[in-house]
Protein backbone atom coordinates (compact mmCIF):
# COMPACT_ATOMS: atom_id res chain seq x y z
CA UNK A 1 0.00 0.00 0.00
CA UNK A 2 1.16 3.51 -0.82
CA UNK A 3 -0.28 6.87 0.13
CA UNK A 4 0.32 10.37 -1.17
CA UNK A 5 -0.82 13.75 0.15
CA UNK A 6 -2.01 16.19 -2.51
CA UNK A 7 -0.39 19.55 -1.71
CA UNK A 8 -3.20 21.43 -3.42
CA UNK A 9 -5.88 19.86 -1.21
CA UNK A 10 -4.07 19.63 2.14
CA UNK A 11 -5.22 22.25 4.67
CA UNK A 12 -2.63 21.22 7.29
CA UNK A 13 -5.18 20.15 9.89
CA UNK A 14 -2.79 17.45 11.15
CA UNK A 15 -5.47 14.76 11.48
CA UNK A 16 -3.41 12.22 9.50
CA UNK A 17 -0.33 12.88 11.63
CA UNK A 18 -2.33 12.43 14.83
CA UNK A 19 -3.83 9.17 13.56
CA UNK A 20 -0.75 7.64 11.95
CA UNK A 21 2.53 9.39 12.90
CA UNK A 22 4.62 6.50 11.61
CA UNK A 23 3.43 7.25 8.06
CA UNK A 24 2.61 10.98 8.01
CA UNK A 25 4.56 14.03 9.12
CA UNK A 26 4.88 17.75 8.39
CA UNK A 27 6.87 18.94 5.38
CA UNK A 28 10.14 20.83 5.95
CA UNK A 29 8.48 24.16 6.73
CA UNK A 30 5.60 22.64 8.70
CA UNK A 31 2.92 23.96 6.40
CA UNK A 32 1.58 20.73 4.85
CA UNK A 33 1.36 17.05 5.67
CA UNK A 34 3.47 14.54 3.74
CA UNK A 35 3.81 10.79 3.54
CA UNK A 36 7.21 9.98 4.99
CA UNK A 37 7.36 6.42 3.62
CA UNK A 38 7.36 5.08 0.08
CA UNK A 39 5.55 1.91 1.07
CA UNK A 40 3.31 1.76 4.14
CA UNK A 41 4.57 -1.01 6.45
CA UNK A 42 2.07 -3.84 6.84
CA UNK A 43 1.63 -3.14 10.55
CA UNK A 44 0.74 0.51 9.81
CA UNK A 45 -1.79 -0.10 7.00
CA UNK A 46 -4.83 0.06 9.28
CA UNK A 47 -3.94 3.47 10.71
CA UNK A 48 -2.95 4.75 7.23
CA UNK A 49 -6.37 3.75 5.90
CA UNK A 50 -8.02 5.47 8.85
CA UNK A 51 -6.03 8.63 8.04
CA UNK A 52 -7.15 8.46 4.39
CA UNK A 53 -10.78 8.16 5.47
CA UNK A 54 -10.47 10.91 8.10
CA UNK A 55 -8.92 13.56 5.87
CA UNK A 56 -11.50 16.39 5.69
CA UNK A 57 -10.43 17.48 2.19
CA UNK A 58 -9.70 14.00 0.77
CA UNK A 59 -6.12 15.12 0.18
CA UNK A 60 -4.67 11.67 0.88
CA UNK A 61 -4.82 9.15 -1.93
CA UNK A 62 -4.22 5.45 -1.52
CA UNK A 63 -2.69 3.52 -4.40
Amino acid sequence: MRVKVDDDLCIACGECIDICPEVFDWNDDGSLAISKVNEVPADEEECAKEAVESCPTEAIKEF
